[in-house]
């Protein structure tokens, strides 16, 4: 039987079980290894609320009509995971309907079209009942017809994921290696610790850059080894004190505008199409990049960014959406397109306004009470911790490639995406016949 989830205030949560809320659900539509909240549970709750591989959930309610009956699909995690009251499970047998093949089907324009007959339309939100979507009539192909369909398009997914995952580890990596050299000064703190203990200071750096043992320095090759030396080098080796605490000998204290400009350029919109169009509204969160357009303003003409800007929304509380832009295009008033003074250090300039010590002086110089904006003279007179331009350009350089295989990957993402959402509609009304499909997925 279908179940909605458990009522567990907020008091209670934070221990305990993890437990599936409405945030996961309407982002994650693939529930797998998430954190996430944490509830007390039990024996009864436990029998009746935990979650089993396959299990599809709907949101039982949303603030918009097209979320209602909005469906995920949970595939698996390492530890007990319960639902929220706000969900309905739905558990299949799986020996006639194959869980991801319907999940697909909720998913598809016939699916979410089928959900909009049962959703009621309240006055602060819209709803669907479990008694309801038990009642729903839905295709049943042969379950081999649905393994085969399921398999297609879970391939699709699975490599879009992964390029995620990709994508993820590269940016920690970016981010890993910027705190090290620019905010916890580790290069730096090893040759002093090193002349203290009258070891070779430029070997001790050479460690701490690269993450490598002494013994296992001497078995890089020559050219990766004087690589590294070069790179120790451009470190100093000592701390002095500053307005801003400790910092490293020889690096200034500077306004961000003494190393970046708002861009002043300007595009017809008669040169612009929707898909080169950044606002607010379609920039994803924490640099995910962007999605397409809904719709151009009405003006002749908008800022425009190149290549290489960076792009920040400037509205609270969305400050936290950031891009790194690998094409020209135009942008909204609630953008704001940071553009480098010294071409070649664009990657780090994109991480040092990406740290929460930036998105928090953001929020503190915003104005406005209903929609508060950063005061962009406040912004670039951010006061900041500004290494030689040598190790600016170096960092740049040593992460590029990161993010142009994050960009590669977005591409080829999309591309999955676009082919994922052409296929489910065909392969459902079996417009593309997968009865003679031999081998498994994709691959075959």
């Amino acid at each position: 039987p279908l179940r909605n989830g458990l009522t567990k205030p907020k008091r209670i949560r934070g221990e305990g079980y993890k437990m599936v809320n409405m945030g996961e659900l309407f982002a994650y539509p693939r529930i797998n290894n998430l954190v996430m909240d944490r509830a007390p549970l039990n024996e009864k709750e436990k029998e009746s609320s935990l979650l089993k591989t396959g299990d599809l959930l709907f949101a039982r309610q949303s603030l918009v009509r097209e979320g209602a009956g909005q469906c995920s699909i949970f595939l698996n995690d390492q530890e007990e995971v319960c639902f929220e009251s706000h969900l309905i499970r739905c558990r299949l047998k799986q020996d006639i309907a194959n869980p991801t093949f319907y999940f697909y089907f909720f998913s598809s324009c016939l699916g979410k079209k089928i959900i909009n007959t049962i959703v009621e339309q309240g006055a602060g939100a819209a709803g669907i009942r479990g008694s309801d979507l038990a009642k729903l009539i839905v295709p049943k192909p042969s379950i081999v017809i649905q393994e085969r369909i399921a398999k297609i398009l879970s391939d699709l997914d699975d490599k879009i994921y992964l390029n995620n995952q990709i994508n993820q580890t590269l940016e920690s990596i970016a981010q890993a290696i910027f705190k090290s050299w620019f905010i916890d000064f580790e290069p730096v703190r090893a040759k002093i610790a090193a002349k203290q203990e009258g070891k070779d200071p430029e070997r001790a750096a050479m460690c701490a850059i690269s993450g490598k043992s002494e013994a296992e320095l001497d078995q890089l090759t020559k050219e990766d080894f004087a690589e590294l030396q070069a790179t120790a080098a451009l470190f100093p080796d000592e701390l002095v004190e500053s307005e801003l605490g400790e910092v490293p000998k020889g690096w200034e204290l500077q306004q961000l505008k003494d190393i970046a400009k708002y861009s002043s350029n300007k595009i017809l919109l008669n040169d612009l199409n929707l898909e080169n169009y950044i606002s607010t509204e379609n920039m994803l969160p924490e640099k995910k990049g962007i999605e397409k357009a809904s719709s151009l303003p009405k003006a002749n003409s908008v800022p425009a960014f190149r290549q290489g800007n960076i792009l920040v929304s400037n509205i609270r509380p969305y400050f936290k959406k950031i891009w790194f832009s690998f094409f020209d295009g135009g942008h909204s008033n609630d953008v704001l397109n940071f553009d480098v003074l010294e071409k070649g250090t664009e990657e780090y300039l994109y991480n040092l306004i990406y740290q929460d010590s930036f998105f928090d002086r953001m929020m503190a110089s915003s104005k406005g009470s209903k929609m508060p904006r950063g005061d962009k003279k406040a912004i670039m007179d951010f006061q900041i911790i500004v290494p030689p331009i040598s190790l600016r350009c170096l960092y740049s350089a040593k992460v590029r490639s990161f993010y142009f295989y994050q960009n590669k990957l977005k591409i080829e993402n999309q591309t999955l995406i676009d082919l994922r959402d052409t296929l489910l509609p065909r392969l459902l009304s079996g417009e593309v016949d997968v009865s003679g499909l031999q081998g498994e997925g994709i691959d075959g």
